[in-house]
């Protein structure tokens, strides 16, 4: 089984082995079938394997299909809309089916979007997390964030156009509204766009002019070691910061504490002396 790694939206990037693959295999496990027949006739290839969907919510039921083709003896390829498969997409299920059958699995490597945004956000790239998508319930993506506030490396999520707004306004409430980060839409297409900022400014950007296409975060880790405690009134303010950013009174507490190693009930006391 080959896992093949396509273009994340600019055809020239696709690879000769890409190619190679799409016009040999016998069967093809696309995550959108009508995308992969734009790519082929993009790339000029002609594809002569069988082409079935494999995307999450029918990955489960498709999985044993294409175990049993490995065992027929078959080719199997398995493409994404952009990216590699597995990274945040269907794959992994598969993957893990084939090697448990006793098959071997190979890739065709090729773009991905998470190291792509990496290396542009001018972030430090040595060490760094992929977070993927962030819970879409906002009290378990602020949950989350509180989570992932002193993690010390480079952190890398993908989020939906529609709910990205509010993911920015939880970071900067949590993480702190100073904290560095880039914002990476629509890679290697027509329309990229790299906002390079704060997390408040993001925010009050993405506010201002939501962002559109397929949206990669990257932010700066925590900084190394514990923050020198602000005075009273600058914990105060930076409270009211959060707030204002959107964060519930309770949250800006939280990640108050959190953000200068404090017990909670030390900031709620000077919040309501």
């Amino acid at each position: 089984m080959i896992l093949v790694g396509a273009p994340l939206g600019n055809t020239g990037d696709a690879s000769a082995r890409l190619r190679e693959v799409l016009a040999s295999a016998d069967v093809i496990a696309a995550e959108d079938t009508r995308r992969l027949g734009r790519l082929a006739r993009d790339l000029d290839v002609t594809v002569r394997g069988r082409i079935v969907s494999y995307f999450e919510g029918n990955d489960e039921r498709r999985t044993p299909e294409l175990v049993e083709a490995l065992r027929d003896g078959s080719v199997v390829a398995v493409v994404t809309d952009g990216g590699m498969p597995s990274v945040s997409d269907p794959g992994f299920r598969l993957v893990r089916a084939a090697l448990d059958a006793g098959f071997p699995v190979t890739s065709a490597p090729g773009p991905s979007a998470v190291t792509t945004a990496l290396a542009l956000s001018g972030l430090p790239s040595d060490r760094f997390v992929f977070e993927g998508f962030l819970p879409r319930s906002g009290s378990n993506r602020r949950s989350r964030l509180r989570e992932l506030a002193a993690e010390p490396r480079t952190l890398v999520f993908f989020e939906a156009p529609h709910r990205i707004g509010g993911a920015l306004e939880d970071l900067a409430a949590i993480f702190g509204a100073d904290r560095p980060a880039a914002l990476c839409r629509e890679l290697t297409k027509t329309y990229e766009e790299i906002r390079r900022d704060t997390l408040a400014e993001l925010a009050a950007n993405a506010a201002a002019d939501p962002p559109r296409g397929e949206i990669t975060l990257v932010v700066a880790g925590a900084p190394a070691g514990p923050p020198e405690r602000p005075g009273d009134d600058e914990l105060r303010a930076e409270v009211a910061r959060r707030e204002a950013a959107g964060a519930s009174r309770r949250d800006a507490i939280q990640s108050v504490a959190d953000a200068y190693q404090l017990r909670k009930r030390d900031v709620y006391a000077l919040i309501h002396h």
